[in-house]
């Protein structure tokens, strides 16, 4: 009995990340870079607020609810972003609107990354910087076309 509503659970868990997915064009490779960033981002957010308390998010830099609720939040409506692309380049026939918005949120998410390393003290590596300067530059081509 256990065995099977684990399947129960675990089919529907994969089958509405299946869906989502789709509606998000595809878990490619860029969609997955930035669902981790994403997550990456969150974590050192979470460090810098809960054990640095460093954030610039509360009153305090301390780790605060409301803080990290409208960062979840803010991270969904980037999702909507992709979901929005993803349609308007299926509408056009084309395919880099919602390339062009992903690589951007994803320097978005990498330099919040830095940044969050950064207030807990960590040095940076130039590549690093350079890597996001190459997306920065990128998102800027993709945005011209």
């Amino acid at each position: 009995m256990t065995g099977n509503i684990k399947g129960i659970i675990l089919g529907s868990i994969g089958a509405i990340g299946s869906y989502i997915s789709s509606l998000l064009g595809g878990w490619s490779t860029d969609l997955q870079t930035l669902v981790f960033f994403m997550a990456f981002d969150f974590i050192t957010g979470f460090l810098v607020a809960g054990v640095f308390k460093k954030s610039g998010k509360s009153a305090g830099g301390a780790l605060e609810s409301n803080a990290c609720f409208k960062g979840l939040t803010r991270k969904v409506t980037m999702l909507f972003f992709v979901l929005i692309a993803h349609r308007l380049d299926t509408s056009i026939g084309g395919e880099y609107i919602r390339t062009a918005t992903i690589i951007g949120f994803i320097a978005n998410e990498a330099l919040s990354i830095v940044e969050n390393a950064g207030l807990m003290g960590v040095p940076i590596p130039k590549i690093i910087t350079n890597a996001i300067e190459i997306l920065k530059k990128k998102e800027d081509e993709e945005n011209k076309k």
